[in-house]
């Protein structure tokens, strides 16, 4: 199993099983109960073993003293705005988000419907380890709300700069791929809402992935696919809890998870200027979109509770992850990919398309490696490639980037996964794959 900041994840049977949610719903419960909160929230995505799950979280939350509000099968931004909107003192989203059919997980939302940061998951987990969670006094009691994703809606299409009027006007054709998730609770009504025509695959929420979960290029041949067959404006794909959205060109090209956040800044800047955070791992057509704006970009170590952190204290106006994850605060403090899909609409409501979007700015490449990761610490990794690119700006908010004014390299190891991770990116293929092989050949270095 891997705990981490993101939560908690295993394989289901061989490491998570109904017992272990037990354990650590319980103990979140006696987080949350000594923060003072009462009531706590509960979701799942589609996966199968999700209802056996939410199931046992529900036990041990009501055991441990807490009201359960169990919003079904919904997306994770849409359990965390509930949390908000309903002033929850947390909840738990039973989901692995972009991981493989086998796996499951818990992510654990703390107050004003945010992911625990990282001294909130300490303290959380030193509470799993003693084992403290203790019998309440009175057992809590479980009801159900399935009204949440409606109420998503409403909010997302009632933000007062967004020109839903417009977005109808053009009529758009969009594609869209649910991967069987919790997306079809959603996304199909968000885009019938903004009058769009929708040629849809893989809406049924069954947890059976019909590819990979994570909506990157190399998964999405069956959406581009339907993009090209429908004539779509637009192909939309998202994971299955739906806080990632990746996107197909109108000419059926998969443009890369980065283009997300891109559009979204773009559309947002247009309408209400201020700061921009994402990660570390983000393309730089984050920065062009920013740039144009007058705005420049500010980077925090990646994961979700990493960027809100930072998005807090810089009052940013939104913000993300490359990934696909769009954070606006003005809805909840959190990715989503319902979001990310309206103000990508509201950029197509200007008459361009995507892919003139996309050709009118400077083009990169990102190149992206997985090494097994290497035994001890990972410093004289991070010291030998130092060495091998002199005169880079490093930043070691979280492993080690370093950065030149058009290319840079990032490397740190996997919150999700036993590996470690090498991210380039540059104007061609060729440096940006230099930059990986100088990635790899340090690691190779300090390993012998």
């Amino acid at each position: 199993m891997m705990r981490s900041v993101s939560g908690l994840r295993g394989i289901v049977g061989a490491e998570l099983t109904a017992d272990v949610v037990r354990r650590y719903a319980a103990a979140f419960g006696a987080f949350l109960r000594g923060t003072g909160g009462r009531v706590a929230g509960l979701a799942r995505d589609s996966r199968q073993s999700g209802p056996a799950f939410a199931a046992a979280a529900a036990e041990a939350l009501a055991g441990a003293g807490l009201d359960v509000v169990d919003f079904g099968m919904v997306s994770t931004p849409t359990a965390q705005l509930a949390a908000l909107k309903l002033g929850l003192a947390g909840g738990i989203v039973v989901t692995a988000s972009h991981n493989p059919i086998a796996w499951n997980a818990l992510k654990f939302i703390g107050p004003g419907g945010r992911f625990l940061t990282r001294g909130e998951s300490r303290e959380f987990y030193a509470l799993v380890d003693r084992d403290a969670a203790t019998a309440a006094p009175r057992a809590g009691r479980i009801s159900q709300d399935r009204g949440a994703a409606q109420r998503h809606l409403d909010l997302i299409l009632g933000l007062p700069w967004l020109d839903v009027a417009a977005v109808r006007a053009r009529r758009l054709t969009v594609a869209l791929d649910c991967v069987r998730g919790a997306g079809a609770t959603i996304m199909p009504s968000l885009l019938e809402r903004m009058g769009c025509e929708v040629a849809p695959i893989n809406l049924e929420p069954d947890g059976r992935f019909p590819r990979e979960p994570e909506p990157v290029p190399e998964h999405l041949g069956e959406l581009v696919e339907a993009v090209r067959a429908s004539g779509a404006d637009v192909g939309f794909a998202v994971d299955p809890d739906v806080d990632r959205l990746a996107i197909v060109s109108d000419a059926g090209e998969p443009i890369g998870e980065d283009y997300t956040l891109a559009f979204a800044v773009r559309a947002v800047l247009a309408r209400r200027p201020g700061p921009v955070v994402t990660n570390l791992s983000t393309s730089l057509v984050v920065d062009d979109a920013a740039a144009a704006y007058g705005q420049a970009v500010d980077r925090a170590p990646v994961g979700e509770a990493n960027v809100v952190e930072r998005m807090t204290e810089r009052e940013a106006v939104v913000g993300g992850e490359g990934n696909g994850g769009v954070i606006l605060p003005e809805v909840h403090l959190g990715r989503d990919a319902p979001v990310a899909a309206a103000l990508t609409l509201a950029l197509l409501a200007g008459g361009q398309a995507i892919s003139a979007i996309v050709n009118s700015a400077p083009r990169y490449v990102i190149v992206k490696a997985k090494l097994a990761r290497p035994g001890g610490g990972l410093e004289p990794w991070y010291e030998a490639l130092k060495a091998q690119l002199p005169g880079a700006t490093a930043d070691v908010q979280d492993g080690l980037r370093l950065a030149f004014a058009d290319r840079w390299i990032h490397c740190r190891p996997s919150g999700t996964e036993p590996v470690v991770r090498i991210i380039a990116e540059a104007p061609t293929r060729a440096l940006a794959l230099d930059l990986v092989e100088r990635g790899r050949t340090a690691l190779q270095e300090v390993a012998e």
